[in-house]
């Protein structure tokens, strides 16, 4: 049975010349780089105020014991209001300036970072962005190892990829693997195309970049695929031109400002490849048109199929979700439809998102007249205003333990409308209206929490 192959002469010869090819591959080095690199890789730590739902997990001893008294025996220990977490992070610029992950500094109030010769240096978040998953760090400080930037349109499916971070706080480890896919929307996420790795990721390697042969980084870590908690095989990054370009928009406004269509998409299918008459499955369908939107004012249909964004041809909807993500604000697009079973192109001009990420604005009276409060603020989106129903409001995203609005019971999350019968629409007339309060008086605050208007009565002192 064996010789029944080996008879095949030229069968044989092409398998035995395979299999030597295959043998004689090794596997890649990552050493050197790995020595070059480390140094512009940092750990974070980070300082997190426990939620809600943390605090009431701790306090379940003591609600037992009202229920059964002393039958419960607790130790007596203090409740921690703070949390820790960790990650990873690196340097972009020479004065101080780092990419990290939006859910490692999320809510943070104390951020830290570790050099590779383990120096700590307290560093500050310049601005983040939920929808990317990106934050931009700085530090004080110059002549910091800067990491150069790869080009992600060159990076290959199969192609090497290693990525250092801290897993489970493990400083400086190194993982390697290959790019297993790219352009990824996970859980009908749209502002990123991921990077799909086989790379090792774990909690920790969050921030951390990944690196091509060249020692360029082509991607931000951020998120893995699993079931456990921990790595099973897939693993996303950050494509570093997205990253990028969130983080110039950070340093330069604070915020992040996105263009807008206004459609729902979905990939084609075998069968609506058929229904629409095209020789494959290709192209974006547009399932809704948004209301008062560009694409609405352009004169697109649900129905309508997109084959070309500006003349490159879209082949699924990741392709042309990564060609919006990169066009900016008020930019002229033209798109190739199939409609009827005719080609046709209409021109848009896109907006700006209306869900984009909102400047934060501390309040701490700097330069500015009245009592220091002890919160930071911003300005409700016009998505969150709409969510509520309401004209203006700023929103609470932090007080300080020991100041002002914390004795008043404010919390963050509360939306303040009303300082003294005064309206509040936007943070410059709530720090217009903290600066006529005077000392010694109580100031009333409306505000709506958790969906409910109620009214604060706050002492100044």
């Amino acid at each position: 049975m064996k010789n029944q192959y080996l008879q095949k002469g030229l069968y044989a010869a092409v398998f035995t010349a395979a299999s030597v090819q295959v043998n004689a591959a090794a596997p890649v080095d990552f050493s050197n780089l790995v020595e070059q690199v480390s140094p512009a890789v940092v750990s974070v730590n980070v300082v997190k105020k426990m939620t809600q739902e943390e605090l009431l997990q701790q306090q379940v001893p003591e609600i037992l014991k009202r229920f059964f008294g002393n039958q419960v025996i607790i130790p007596q220990q203090r409740m921690p209001q703070e949390k820790t977490a960790f990650g990873s992070a690196f340097f972009i610029s020479k004065d101080g300036y780092l990419l990290t992950n939006h859910h490692v500094v999320e809510d943070a109030s104390k951020v830290t970072i570790v050099l590779n010769d383990r120096r700590e240096i307290d560093a500050k978040v310049v601005g983040s962005d939920e929808r990317t998953d990106v934050a931009l760090l700085k530090v004080t400080g110059g002549n910091f190892p800067e990491l150069r930037t790869g080009n992600v349109d060159q990076l290959k499916v199969g192609e090497p990829v290693l990525a250092i971070g801290s897993p489970f706080g493990f400083d400086y480890s190194a993982s390697a693997g290959i790019v297993s896919a790219k352009m990824r929307n996970m859980m009908g996420e749209t502002s990123v195309p991921f990077i799909q790795t086989d790379v090792a990721l774990n909690p920790g390697n969050s921030g951390g970049p990944l690196f091509n042969q060249r020692g360029e980084v082509v991607g931000v870590n951020s998120r893995i695929f699993s079931g456990t908690g921990g790595y099973m095989g897939l693993s996303f990054s950050i494509p570093i031109d997205v990253a990028m370009d969130v983080a110039d928009q950070l340093k330069k406004t604070g915020k992040v400002t996105r263009a807008y269509l206004g459609v729902s998409l979905q990939d084609i299918d075998r069968n609506l490849a058929e229904s629409y008459h095209l020789p494959k499955p290709e192209g974006s369908l547009i399932t809704q048109v948004v209301p008062n939107s560009p694409a609405a004012k352009a004169g697109f249909k649900a129905g309508d199929v997109i084959l070309k964004f500006n003349g490159s041809p879209i082949s699924r909807t990741a392709e042309l979700l990564n060609y919006l993500n990169r066009a900016v604000p008020n930019q002229s697009i033209q798109l190739e439809v199939l409609r009827d079973d005719a080609r046709r192109n209409i021109s848009a001009q896109l907006s700006t998102a209306p869900d984009d990420t909102p400047a934060k604005a501390e309040v701490q009276a700097q330069g500015a007249k009245g009592p220091v409060l002890g919160v930071s603020i911003r300005n409700l989106s016009p998505n969150e205003l709409s969510r509520l129903e309401i004209k203006g409001g700023v929103l609470i995203e932090d007080v300080r333990r020991d100041g002002i609005a914390a004795q008043a019971k404010i919390l963050p999350g509360d939306i303040v409308t009303q300082i003294n019968n005064k309206t509040v629409n936007n943070s410059n007339e709530f720090i217009a209206a903290v600066s006529e309060l005077k000392k010694g008086t109580i100031a009333r605050v409306a505000i709506i929490r958790e969906g409910q208007r109620a009214i604060v009565g706050m002492r100044i002192q």
